[in-house]
């Protein structure tokens, strides 16, 4: 009975309060019997601490100077600016650093306040807490890139010069895109528009180095390097040199049609020889159009064999499907979906006036049906003179070789309506010597034909950066999406892209790296 009457018992053990050792108020006991508020008018944790500094900022380029030599660059209130900030001040006296925040300040007044808590243990093990603000001097200063180009904005050490003999600048168009989403030309001192190609001159040899790199993993190329001496100290014996690279870039081109040389047919498994271009990335990739069989060529293994194109996409002929029949089900061959099948057509330029059909063999079956239209090379009226065919005397040439399905008739009735998206464009100057300047209308016809390219390979996006168009307006959304088939990259399914509202610096009319 007693262990039963005991549990029926339960007494909670509290913890009585006790006098602030100094003004009297009722608080929970610590290791000093001492309110925050006293214990912070008897220490101040914060003493010897910094709450002053100066910091070199370049307002050229944007960036912080980190002693001794090291410049970082960072954006207002950024998390970089931040961690710079707090990384500037010296040792805490043994504090921990709890949180950090910037407290606002006027834009123009050259001073960036950040608020600090920290933590510190005092008087017999009581941790005390405590907020404060330390204020940041920005002092102007142009760093020594900088300072060297406004002394001489011409004084460049190294130029790089990107080349591509085609008779079209689609493959710039795009590098200019995967330059700007990799900010890989941040470096260049200038940038210039040249007749068949660009040039970006560096301040430092070791830029123009990552940057022939960098253009070198995008598309296939071939570079040299050539360097000049500018000036001598017999001396200190320092040499300054003027370095240039020569970057040729494939002519080879998306929808090109290729005519292998004999020897590299049967390296790659007598593939071809009549082949098609499907991407160009720092490979080729390749697909026969008859067979479904593709290889993918390196820049090594191109400029080895070193052929061009026997039709370019510039010279498509457009053609009207009469009848469609697949020869087989659609199959992934490099990424891409093809179907074989049995297409009878026709030039669009003949219809109605002569009978004049063609029953061809297609990979792009899947894709069509009758009363389309599509895009293909004219081989039955076209006059070749291309020395690697005439080595293949047992090979029958086909009389058409259908690319791509046309959209021609639907994007007229589209052209002129802004699209939903935008791409900007690269700072530079243009070379008024050559016919640049002449050229501006086919510049801009040339730019209209890329985004277009690009609507039909939506692949193409993630190595971009696509923005905002405010001009776009929502009532057209319905009507683009009228035509199912119609090629468009609709908003909603690029939410995993780079979508900014702040178009700004957004070239929608404008056109970059054309002539």
């Amino acid at each position: 009975m007693m262990g039963e009457d005991s549990g029926m018992f339960n007494v909670s053990q509290t913890i009585g309060n006790v006098p602030c050792c100094k003004c009297g108020v009722p608080i929970q006991p610590n290791a000093v019997n001492m309110c925050a508020r006293c214990l912070r008018s008897e220490v101040d944790i914060t003493e010897g601490l910094q709450k002053h500094v100066t910091i070199t900022y370049c307002p050229d380029c944007e960036s912080y100077l980190q002693p001794p030599r090291t410049w970082i660059k960072a954006q207002p209130e950024s998390k970089d600016l931040l961690t710079f900030c707090v990384k500037r001040l010296k040792s805490f006296n043994k504090a921990r650093l709890v949180d950090a925040e910037f407290s606002w300040t006027e834009p123009h007044s050259k001073r960036i306040q950040v608020k600090l808590k920290i933590q510190k243990e005092v008087l017999q093990g009581a941790i005390l807490e405590q907020t404060y603000i330390v204020e940041f001097v920005v002092h102007y200063q142009l760093c020594e890139p900088c300072s060297r180009i406004q002394a001489n904005p011409d004084q460049w050490v190294a130029a790089v010069q990107l080349r591509q003999h085609v008779s079209h600048r689609r493959t710039f168009f795009y590098l200019e895109q995967v330059i700007l989403k990799h900010n890989a030309a941040s470096r260049a001192i200038l940038i210039k528009q040249m007749t068949q190609g660009v040039d970006f001159f560096f301040g430092n040899r070791s830029h123009a180095l990552k940057f022939v790199d960098f253009v070198g993993k995008v598309v296939p190329t071939r570079s040299r390097s050539d360097k000049q001496l500018v000036s001598q100290d017999g001396k200190s014996n320092t040499y300054n040199y003027k370095y240039t690279f020569s970057v040729e870039i494939s002519p080879v081109c998306r929808e090109d049609l290729i005519c292998l040389p004999q020897k590299l047919s049967a390296s790659l498994g007598n593939l071809g020889p009549l082949v098609i271009c499907t991407k160009v990335t720092n490979s080729i990739t390749l697909l026969d159009p008859f067979t479904l069989r593709h290889c993918f060529l390196d820049a090594d293994q191109y400029w080895r064999a070193s052929f061009k194109p026997l039709l370019t996409s510039r010279q498509l002929v457009e053609y009207i499907v009469l009848d469609v029949e697949l020869v087989s089900s659609e199959v992934t061959v490099g990424g891409s979906k093809y179907a074989m099948a049995d297409v009878q057509v026709a030039r669009l330029s003949d219809f109605g006036k002569n009978d004049i059909m063609f029953t061809v063999r297609t990979h792009i079956g899947h894709l069509l049906k009758s009363g389309d239209n599509a895009f293909g090379y004219d081989l039955y009226g076209a006059n070749n003179n291309d020395i690697q065919l005439d080595k293949f005397k047992s090979f029958s040439l086909p009389e058409v070789i259908l690319i791509k399905k046309s959209y021609e008739e639907k994007r007229q009735r589209k052209r002129g309506k802004p699209r939903p998206w935008k791409l900007k464009s690269l700072n530079m100057e243009v070379d008024d010597t050559g016919r640049a300047k002449d050229n501006k209308e086919k510049a801009i016809s040339e730019y209209e034909r890329f985004l277009e390219e690009l609507e039909e390979n939506p692949e193409d996006i993630f190595n971009l950066s696509l923005y905002r168009n405010k001009e776009y307006q929502p009532s057209e959304m319905a009507s683009a999406s009228d035509d199912d088939d119609f090629p468009a990259i609709p908003l909603e399914q690029l939410a995993h892209l780079q979508l900014s509202d702040d178009d700004d610096d957004v070239g929608h009319e404008g056109v970059s790296m054309a002539e």
